[in-house]
Parts: C-alpha cells; structure tokens; sequence
C-alpha cells in the first residue's frame, strides 16, 4: 500500500478492525456449531429428554435430523477445510 492510498483510506481503518473481529467471532461460532462432539452431546439431550418424557417423539425427530444434517455438513467442512 502506498503512502498516499494509505492516507486516503486511514478513516476507514477502525471498520476494517471491526469486520476482522467480525470474522474471527463467526469462525469461532461456526467452530462450534459444526463441532461434532457439541452435535453428539445434543443428540444425547434430545434422547434423554424424549426418555423423560420432555418432548414428544415427532419433534424429537424433527430435531435429530437437524443435528444429523450439521454433522452432514460439518463433515463435509471438514473435507473442504
């Protein structure tokens, strides 16, 4: 970068601090998101809770294929990544 594109984009310095940290807080969150210990630990919940009579079978299923779909996904990450 030269010395005048630096000066012209100095205001805009403090918004690239912010999306970097922006991008760092989404990462971290997709990390876990996508963990398949945390989806494993969920999965365990939802069968504890159908078990205890909690929740009701359809949204117990209903919730498992969503956690089946982010493990899906989180492997599929994991090949890309």
């Amino acid at each position: 970068m030269g010395l005048i594109t630096g000066l012209l984009t100095l205001p805009l310095a403090p918004l690239r601090g912010l999306t970097a940290v922006a991008q760092q807080i989404l990462e971290q969150a997709e990390d876990i998101y996508y963990d398949p210990a945390t989806i494993r630990r969920e999965l365990e919940t939802i069968d504890r809770l159908r078990e205890e009579g909690e929740i009701d079978e359809d949204t117990a299923t209903a919730r498992e294929d969503e956690l089946v779909d982010r493990l899906i996904e989180a492997q599929e990450r994991g090949r890309r990544g």
